[in-house]
C-alpha cells in the first residue's frame, strides 16, 4: 500500500505523461516526413509537366505566364527550376503589362548580378524604359534596382537618368528613377556622369514631394563623395526648408500628423551637415529662421505618440545641424538648456537622442563643456539604463566629454561599472578606459595602476593593441618602468592572475627587472618563481615569452642560472615546435664558455618607433564603411579638430611626459595614441570583376573584317555559321554615323539579342557615342535586324571601340568585336600643290611631330604568298583617306598625300604624308606629320599594320551585307533629329 501513496501515483503519472508526449511527437514526425514525400511527389509531376511543355513550344502568353507563375512558387518552396529561367527572361518581352510582370518578377527572383542570362535582357530593359508606357517603365526600373550589377548599370543608367530629367515623365516614375540611380550608385559610383549634376540638384525643386525626397536622398549619397561638384543642393536645400516651414508650401497628403513631410524636413537637414557653413548671408539666414520654427514647434505638448515621434525626429536633426554650424550662438545656448532634459525623459528614444546629440554638442562645440558637464551624474547614471542602445550611447558621451578636470572620476566610475558591464560592450570600453587613462594621465602611478587594474578586471576583453601599448608606453618612458615592474609582480606573485598580465610581466621583467632586483620582495628568484609558477597553465605564445624573459635573466642574474637552465633542458623537449626551438637555442646561449653572445643577443630593447595608432583604428572601424558618412567622430573637441586623429595619419610622438596633476602633458592627442600594432594586416585585394565587352576579349577571326573595313566604309566586319555582322558607315567631319546590321543565318529564331558597347577607359574623353537605334532582341530565320550608333571624336584618340554581341540561339552565344571606328575615318583627303606642301613640310618640321618607320611585309604576309604593288599602296593610302598628290615628289614612285583630322575639341589637325617604296626589296619607308603631336604615331600604327599584310595573289572577294536602307539618309535623318 505504500507504494500505492501520493508520491508514487505521481511519480508514475509524469512518466506516463512523459511517454505519451513522445508518442505524440512520433506521430507529429511521421505525419510531417509522409507530408514531404508526397509534396515532393507532386512537384516533380509538376515540373515533368511544365518541361514537358516548354519543350513542346507553341505556348501562348497566357499559359507561358501560368507556368512561370507555377514555377515561381515551387522555387519560393526550396526547389530548383533553372530550366525555366530561359523562359521567364523571353516573357520580359512580352507586349501585355500581365506577362511581362510575371517576366520581371521571375527574373528578378530567379538571376543575381553575376548571372550569366542577365545580358540577355538588357535590350529588353533598355526598349521597356523607353516605352511611353509607365508601368513598363516602372518594371524595368524595379528590375534594374533589384539585380541591376556594374555592366548592367553602366549600359542603363543614361536612360533612368533620361527618365529622371525627362520633363513628359510622370512623378511616380521620377521617383523610382531617382531611386535606382542610387542604388546603381552604391554599387559603382562610377555610372552618374559628372554633368548630370545640375540637371539631378534642380529636380530637388520639384512640386511632387515624392520626388523631391527621393531625389535628395540621391542627392545625399552624391554629394558625399564631390561635395565641390554638388555644391548647388546647399541653397536648394535651405530654400526647400524654409518654404516648408515658413511659407507652409506643402501638399495635405504630406502632412503627418500635423507634421509636414517629416522625411523630407530630415533629409534637407542632414544635407545641410555636409557642406562647410555657407558665407551667403541670405542662405544662412533662411536655414536660422527654420531651425528657430523647428525649435518654436517642439515646444509645443503633444499627447499623440506619432506626432511626438516625427517632431522629435526632425528636431533632433535640426539639433545636429545647428552644432555643425557653430556659429548660431542663440540656438545653441537653446538646446544646450533642452538637452539636459531630454537625457532624462522617460521614453527610451528620447534618451537615445538626447545623448547622441550631447555626444555631438561634446565633439564639435567651440563652447566650454561646463552645460555638459552639468548633466555629469546623469550622464553616469545612464550606464545602468534598461536599454544597452543606451548604455552604449551614455559610454559614447562619456569618452567624448572628458578632458583633463573630470578624467580621474569619469575613468573610475567606468572602471568600477566594467565589472558588471554587458559582454557585448565591454571590448569598447576597455579600448576606451585605455585610450583615456593614456590621454589625461598626469602622474606614473595613475597610469600604471588604471592599466594593471583594467586588464586584470577584463582580460578576457582586452585586445591585442591595448597590452602591446602598455608595454610600449612603458617601454619609451623610463620614469614608468621601476613602478611598473614592481606592480606587474605583485600581480604575477597573485594565485589568479589573468594570462594577458603574465605576457605584460614576462616583457617588463625581461627588459626592467634588473631595476627592481634589489627590492624587498622583488629579488631576481623571487621573479622566476613568480613567472615559472604560471608556465602550465599559459597558452604557447605566452611561455615563448617566458622562455624569452628567462634568457634574459640568464644575461642579468648568473645566481640563478642553474633553475634557468633546467626550465630550458625541461622545455627542449616539448611537443610544441616553437617552444621546443625556443629552449634549444636558449640552452645553448646559456651554455657557451663565454657570454659575449648571451650579452649581445639579450642587449635592452630600444624605445618603440612612431607607428600608426592602432588603438583609434580599432576604435573608429565601427564608423567605417556606412552609406551615411558621418561629418564628425566620437571623441571629443579635439579628436574632431586633429587631423591626425581622423585621418589616422602616421605623425607626432611616442613619448610621454607626466608632470604635477591638473597641467596638460605634452604632445597632441594623436601622438599620444600612436599605437603599437604587431598584427596589421592589410585587406585582400579587391578581385574585379572582367568586363567581357573589352578588347581583353575580343573573339577569334576579329581580325579580317576589321581589316577590310579599315579601307572601307561597309562590308561583313564578323561571319560564322549562325550570324553575319555588317556595317554600312558615314563620316563627316567629326561625328561619325554607324550602321550594324545582324543577319540570322540559323535555321531558327534567335532570341534575347543584345549588344553592349566599350571602350577603353583612357579614351572615353577622347571618343564619345550615341545609340540611336537597338537591334530587336528577336531576330527570325533569315531576317536581319540593325543598330544606329552616332559617334563623335572629340580628340585624338588611339584605341578602337568595342561591342559584344550575346544572344540565344540553343544556347547562349557571345562575340566580342572591334568596331571599325579609328582616327582615320575622321580625315578628310586636302588638296595641296607641290609648294604648299613643301612648305607646310617644312614648317610642321621633324619630331615630335613626325613619325617615321621603315618596315617589310609580317612573316605570316610571306607565308600566304603576299606581295607590295603599286596600285595597292594606292588603294590603301586613299582608304585611309589620304588625298593623293600628284608630281610633287620628285621620284614619281613615291607617294605624298595630304588630309584634315577632325575633332571637336581639338579642332582641325592638318596631316602630310611621303611614302618611300621599294618593290625590289619588298620594303616602304614611311613618314607623317602633323600639327599635333599625338596624331603622327596613331595613323603610322594603323597603316603600317595594314601595309604590312601585303595583297594576295588570291583575290579576296567580300559583298557588301544585305541592307535594307540607304546610309546617307539615316545619316541625314540622325542630324535633323
Amino acid at each position: 500500500m505504500a507504494s500505492s501513496g501520493p508520491t508514487g501515483f505521481l511519480g508514475r503519472s509524469s512518466s506516463s505523461n512523459a511517454n505519451m508526449r513522445g508518442l505524440v511527437q512520433f506521430i507529429a514526425d511521421l505525419r510531417n516526413a509522409r507530408a514531404r514525400e508526397l509534396e515532393e511527389k507532386r512537384i516533380n509531376k509538376e515540373l515533368a509537366n511544365i518541361r514537358q511543355k516548354f519543350k513542346d513550344g507553341n505556348l501562348s502568353g497566357y499559359h507561358k505566364k501560368k507556368y512561370v507563375c507555377k514555377l515561381l512558387y515551387i522555387y519560393i518552396l526550396g526547389w530548383n527550376v533553372d530550366f525555366g529561367h530561359l523562359e521567364a527572361v523571353n516573357l520580359i518581352s512580352a507586349t501585355k503589362y500581365s506577362e511581362k510582370q510575371i517576366g520581371y518578377l521571375a527574373m528578378t527572383l530567379f538571376l543575381h548580378e553575376q548571372h550569366e542570362l542577365l545580358h540577355l535582357v538588357v535590350n529588353s530593359i533598355r526598349k521597356d524604359l523607353m516605352d511611353h508606357n509607365e508601368l513598363f517603365n516602372c518594371l524595368a526600373l524595379h528590375a534594374i534596382a533589384n539585380v541591376g550589377g556594374r555592366e548592367m548599370g553602366e549600359a542603363l543608367s543614361g536612360e533612368v537618368h533620361r527618365l529622371l530629367i525627362s520633363p513628359t515623365s510622370k512623378s511616380f516614375v521620377k521617383k523610382k528613377a531617382a531611386l535606382t540611380l542610387l542604388r546603381l550608385y552604391r554599387k559603382n559610383p562610377g555610372i552618374v556622369q559628372p554633368q548630370w549634376a545640375e540637371r539631378i540638384i534642380h529636380l530637388m525643386d520639384d512640386p511632387d514631394f515624392g520626388v523631391a525626397l527621393s531625389v535628395t536622398s540621391l542627392v545625399m549619397a552624391l554629394a558625399q563623395d564631390d561635395l565641390e561638384q554638388y555644391k548647388g543642393a546647399y541653397a536648394k536645400a535651405a530654400a526647400r526648408l524654409k518654404r516648408i516651414l515658413i511659407d507652409g508650401e506643402y501638399a495635405s497628403d504630406y502632412l503627418y500628423y500635423k507634421v509636414p513631410c517629416p522625411w523630407l524636413q530630415i533629409k534637407l537637414l542632414r544635407l545641410l551637415q555636409y557642406f562647410p557653413p555657407s558665407e551667403d548671408s541670405h542662405v544662412r539666414e533662411m536655414i536660422r529662421q527654420s531651425l528657430q520654427r523647428i525649435l518654436d514647434l517642439a515646444l509645443e505638448t503633444n499627447k499623440n505618440v506619432q506626432q511626438n515621434n516625427a517632431q522629435n525626429a526632425v528636431l533632433f536633426e535640426a539639433i545636429n545641424l545647428i552644432i555643425h554650424l557653430d556659429t548660431e550662438h542663440a540656438l545653441m545656448k537653446q538646446i544646450s538648456q533642452r538637452l539636459g532634459r531630454f537625457i532624462q525623459s522617460r521614453e527610451t528614444n528620447v534618451r537615445y537622442l538626447g545623448l547622441e546629440a550631447m555626444t555631438h554638442l561634446a565633439a564639435r562645440s567651440d563652447t566650454t563643456l561646463g552645460p555638459i558637464k552639468q548633466h555629469q551624474e546623469v550622464i553616469l547614471g545612464s550606464l545602468k539604463d534598461r536599454d544597452i542602445s543606451v548604455r552604449r550611447k551614455g559610454l559614447d558621451l562619456l569618452y567624448s566629454m572628458c578632458d583633463h578636470t573630470n578624467a580621474r572620476p569619469i575613468v573610475g566610475e567606468l572602471l568600477h561599472y566594467l565589472q558588471n558591464a554587458d559582454f557585448a560592450i565591454r571590448e569598447e570600453m576597455v579600448l576606451k578606459i585605455a585610450i583615456l587613462t593614456e590621454k589625461y594621465a598626469t602622474d606614473v602611478q595613475w597610469y600604471v595602476d588604471i592599466s594593471l587594474r583594467l586588464i586584470a578586471m577584463a582580460g578576457d576583453h582586452v585586445s591585442d593593441e591595448v597590452w602591446q601599448r602598455v608595454i610600449q608606453i612603458i617601454t619609451n618612458n623610463e620614469e614608468l618602468q621601476v613602478y611598473a615592474a614592481q606592480n606587474i609582480l605583485q600581480y604575477c606573485k597573485q594565485d589568479h592572475c589573468h594570462e594577458t598580465l603574465v605576457k605584460i610581466g614576462a616583457y617588463i621583467l625581461g627588459e626592467f627587472g634588473h631595476l627592481i632586483a634589489e627590492e624587498k620582495g622583488c629579488s631576481p628568484i623571487e621573479q622566476f618563481i613568480a613567472l615559472q609558477s604560471k608556465l602550465p597553465a599559459c597558452a604557447p605564445g605566452t611561455r615563448g615569452m617566458i622562455l624569452s624573459c628567462f634568457v634574459k635573466y640568464v644575461n642579468l642574474f648568473p645566481e640563478i642560472k642553474p633553475q634557468l637552465v633546467n626550465v630550458f633542458n625541461v622545455y627542449s623537449h616539448t611537443l610544441d615546435p616553437e617552444l621546443q626551438q625556443r629552449a634549444c637555442e636558449y640552452l645553448t646561449l646559456a651554455s657557451m664558455p663565454t657570454d659575449d653572445l648571451l650579452r649581445t643577443v639579450c642587449d635592452e630593447m630600444p624605445p618603440f618607433p612612431e607607428r600608426e595608432s592602432a588603438l583609434l583604428s580599432r576604435l573608429h572601424r565601427k564608423h567605417a564603411n556606412t552609406s551615411d558618412k558621418r561629418t564628425w567622430i566620437v571623441g571629443g573637441k579635439d579628436a574632431n579638430s586633429d587631423a591626425a586623429e581622423l585621418t589616422l595619419a602616421k605623425n607626432g610622438s611616442l613619448r610621454r611626459t607626466f608632470t604635477n596633476a591638473g597641467t596638460k602633458p605634452n604632445g597632441g592627442a594623436a601622438g599620444d595614441l600612436l599605437g603599437l600594432d604587431m598584427n596589421n594586416i592589410g585587406p585582400a585585394e579587391a578581385k574585379s570583376i572582367p568586363n567581357l565587352a573589352s578588347a581583353a576579349h575580343l573573339s577569334p577571326n576579329w581580325e579580317k573584317g576589321f581589316n577590310r573595313l579599315l579601307l572601307k566604309p561597309d562590308g561583313v566586319l564578323y561571319e560564322d555559321g549562325q550570324l553575319q555582322v555588317g556595317v554600312r558607315s558615314e563620316y563627316r567631319g567629326q561625328m561619325a554615323c554607324l550602321i550594324l546590321y545582324f543577319t540570322n543565318k540559323t535555321p531558327a529564331l534567335v532570341g534575347s539579342f543584345t549588344t553592349t558597347l566599350d571602350l577603353d577607359t583612357s579614351e572615353k574623353t577622347n571618343l564619345t557615342w550615341d545609340v540611336k537605334g537597338l537591334p530587336d532582341t528577336t531576330i527570325a530565320r533569315g531576317a536581319q535586324a540593325q543598330q544606329v550608333i552616332m559617334f563623335e571624336a572629340k580628340k585624338v584618340f588611339e584605341k578602337s571601340p568595342t561591342i559584344r554581341i550575346s544572344y540565344l540561339a540553343g544556347a547562349l552565344q557571345a562575340l566580342t568585336l572591334k568596331l571599325p571606328v579609328t582616327l582615320h575615318k575622321f580625315m578628310d583627303p586636302a588638296e595641296l600643290t607641290a609648294e604648299d606642301f613643301f612648305k607646310r613640310w617644312k614648317q610642321i618640321g621633324g619630331a615630335p611631330r613626325e613619325a617615321q618607320q621603315v618596315f617589310g611585309l609580317t612573316t605570316a604576309a610571306k607565308d600566304q604568298q603576299r606581295e607590295l604593288t603599286d596600285d595597292f599602296i594606292r588603294d590603301v593610302i586613299k582608304g585611309f583617306r589620304w588625298g593623293v598628290l600628284n608630281n610633287v615628289d620628285p621620284n614619281t614612285k613615291n607617294f605624298v598625300g595630304a588630309s584634315v583630322v577632325h575633332t571637336s575639341e581639338g579642332g582641325k589637325i592638318g596631316c602630310l604624308l611621303r611614302l618611300e617604296p621599294n618593290y625590289g626589296t619588298q620594303m616602304i619607308r614611311l613618314t607623317i606629320r602633323a600639327t599635333d603631336d599625338s596624331v603622327p604615331p596613331v595613323i603610322l600604327k594603323l597603316m603600317e599594320g595594314r601595309l604590312a599584310q601585303g595583297l594576295s595573289t588570291v583575290q579576296e572577294r567580300h559583298g557588301p551585307p544585305q541592307t535594307v536602307s540607304d546610309i546617307s539618309d539615316s545619316f541625314r535623318n540622325i542630324m535633323v533629329r
